[in-house]
């Protein structure tokens, strides 16, 4: 977290020299500088880190989480060929810049319902005008429903309101829509959280798993081992999955993590039963200490 307090104007955008401040629909927005690189940030949103961009570098991803997502996007179809994808929750459309980045001519499209978050990062941290990027206002889940049947190579969902996953994105219904939206082969990847003694994500590989034919789970070994609190990124598709592959990009990440399918997954899961549009329930909030 940047030091030193920002001026504010009548309780709108405040700024200093370390960092920019400004209320949001979800709360309070910080943009906080990377001091190592002259044009890269850090959204913050009430505390809780949201995204990393580098505008010099967009095809550099700097969260754990991010560079694990960024490996699907990799492996999602030969490199250099352009994706259709469908991001779930915008943030600072990091994902979506790294897209752009690294596979020219992709289309895309970002649900995100917080409209003063997309403006201010919209002004501050601006998306390249010659990127083929559509930003949708609104719930993820009813912009998901807008989307035609198999439009999708890829769909990323990582909507947090504040830090938590809402109840109605972590459903069998809802991972059945994501299904219907991507084409024959497609995938679909989420961004996780979960600690002690985590209930929430074996709850949610049973939920994917009852939609899609494969699954593979990527996350540091302490989360895994229900050590602490922190991401784990699930990919699932309906054809054959880049285990091998995968795993040794998430082994040799700067933060290194594993992967686990196959048995070693459904032993992980432990019999949790997969939860409905009826029985949901928001992703568990981060102890008090887990941005320290």
């Amino acid at each position: 977290m940047a030091k030193g307090k920002a001026k504010g104007r009548g309780g709108g955008r405040a700024r200093s020299a370390e960092q920019i401040r400004e209320p949001v629909d979800g709360g309070l927005a910080e943009l906080v500088p990377d001091r190592e690189r002259p044009r890269a940030w850090t959204l913050l949103v009430d505390g809780a880190p949201q995204s990393h961009v580098d505008l010099d570098d967009p095809a550099r991803l700097d969260f754990a989480y991010q560079r694990r997502l960024g490996h699907i996007a990799d492996l999602a179809a030969p490199p250099g060929s352009p994706l259709r994808v469908v991001h779930l929750g915008g943030g600072a459309f990091t994902l979506a810049r790294y897209v752009a980045a690294t596979r020219p001519r992709s289309t895309q499209q970002i649900a995100e319902l917080d409209a003063a978050l997309v403006a201010l990062v919209r002004r501050e941290l601006p998306l390249d005008s010659g990127w083929r990027i559509r930003v949708r206002g609104g719930d993820a889940r009813a912009v998901l429903g807008r989307i035609p049947d198999g439009w999708a190579d890829l769909v990323i969902a990582d909507v947090f309101g504040g830090a938590r996953t809402p109840a109605h994105l972590t459903s069998a219904e809802f991972a059945a829509d994501a299904r219907r939206v991507l084409r024959p082969g497609g995938w679909y990847a989420a961004n996780l959280t979960d600690g002690p003694p985590l209930a929430h994500l074996r709850a949610q590989v049973a939920t994917v798993r009852s939609v899609f034919l494969e699954l593979c789970l990527a996350a540091d070994p302490a989360v895994l081992r229900g050590k602490r609190f922190g991401n784990a990124v699930l990919l699932a598709a309906d054809g054959p999955l880049p285990f091998a592959e995968l795993t040794r990009r998430v082994a040799t990440d700067p933060h290194p993590g594993r992967v686990e399918h196959g048995r070693g997954l459904a032993d992980f899961t432990g019999g949790a039963a997969p939860v409905t549009d009826a029985t949901a329930q928001p992703s568990p909030a981060p102890p008090p200490d887990a941005f320290d």
